[in-house]
């Protein structure tokens, strides 16, 4: 099956529905042997495209992964980025904020640790933690200390923060960040057999908790938030993918695919030469030669 990054693109201005959008499509490599060596590819060039990305120093690169708990982020990050230097590539974990965190505004934390120029930063869960886990449990806002806003006002405060979203992504792309936001969708029936999975198999019972479970129960009201927020924040300068997540080496070559197509639309080259560089580097392999 020939890979179409774009079937996975959500477009700007579009609504979107998930039960339209599938968990499982069918598979791009014939075999395990197969989808190895597509992947070995896709890494290699990333692996490349990282290099020029880090010589050339113009744009950063901010990957997020948004999903729900056994969807595969982890799994993702760790093949997807496995031959990209670990100097020009840094991951982050958002959990519960900090007292700290709480006393400023709810973008306030994710900015600090944005990549720098030459980098790629990859965000596990992000500010659209905001807007989703949030929006299914709006009892969190209580703890956010917000001002005491007019009834019509709280009923419009995730279109504020969609728009707050949107304004910051935009001014990131401006300053030459781009940034590439993944969903990783997953079947609920698919959920249940890896947490099984997590309780059946020892090393895999770190994985799971009680709190997975319960989450588990508000599976509809989730996918409603991540409908209005795909549809919300999906630009053409800072897209979404949906990728079907119920099978794991499918979602590794997506996503591997749709980085490895953003780096190469950069454009990228190694910085040149000049011909002072080029009489110092000279008089330096002179002193060398002696």
């Amino acid at each position: 099956m020939k890979l179409e990054t774009d079937e996975f693109r959500v477009r700007e201005g579009s609504t979107v529905k998930l039960r339209k959008w599938p968990t499982r499509v069918k598979p791009l490599y014939g075999s395990h042997q197969a989808y190895r060596k597509l992947l070995e590819q896709h890494v290699d060039g990333l692996s490349e495209q990282q290099q020029l990305l880090y010589s050339s120093n113009g744009n950063a690169v901010l990957l997020i992964f948004q999903a729900m708990d056994a969807a595969g982020k982890d799994g993702v990050i760790k093949h997807v980025m496995s031959g990209v230097n670990p100097q020009g590539c840094q991951v982050f974990s958002f959990k519960h904020p900090t007292p700290t965190e709480l006393l400023h505004d709810f973008l306030w934390r994710t900015t600090l640790d944005l990549p720098e120029r030459g980098r790629i930063g990859i965000f596990n869960r992000s500010y659209y933690e905001e807007v989703l886990i949030a929006r299914v449990h709006p009892e969190i806002l209580l703890n956010e200390g917000l001002p005491i806003l007019p009834k019509e006002t709280q009923d419009s405060i995730w279109h504020q923060r969609y728009h707050s979203i949107v304004e910051l992504e935009r001014h990131l792309f401006r300053n030459g960040t781009r940034i590439i936001k993944f969903f990783l969708h997953l079947s609920r029936d698919e959920q249940r057999k890896r947490f099984l999975a997590r309780i059946d198999e020892p090393e895999k019972n770190w994985k799971f908790s009680l709190a997975d479970i319960e989450e588990r129960e508000f599976w509809k009201e989730y996918m409603k938030a991540y409908e209005k927020c795909l549809s919300a924040t999906s630009t053409d300068f800072a897209p979404w993918y949906v990728v079907p997540a119920d099978d794991k080496a499918n979602s590794r070559l997506i996503v591997s695919a749709v980085v490895l197509e953003t780096l190469k639309a950069l454009k990228m080259q190694y910085p040149k030469t000049t011909p002072t560089r080029r009489r110092e580097l000279l008089a330096i392999r002179k002193r060398l030669s002696k």
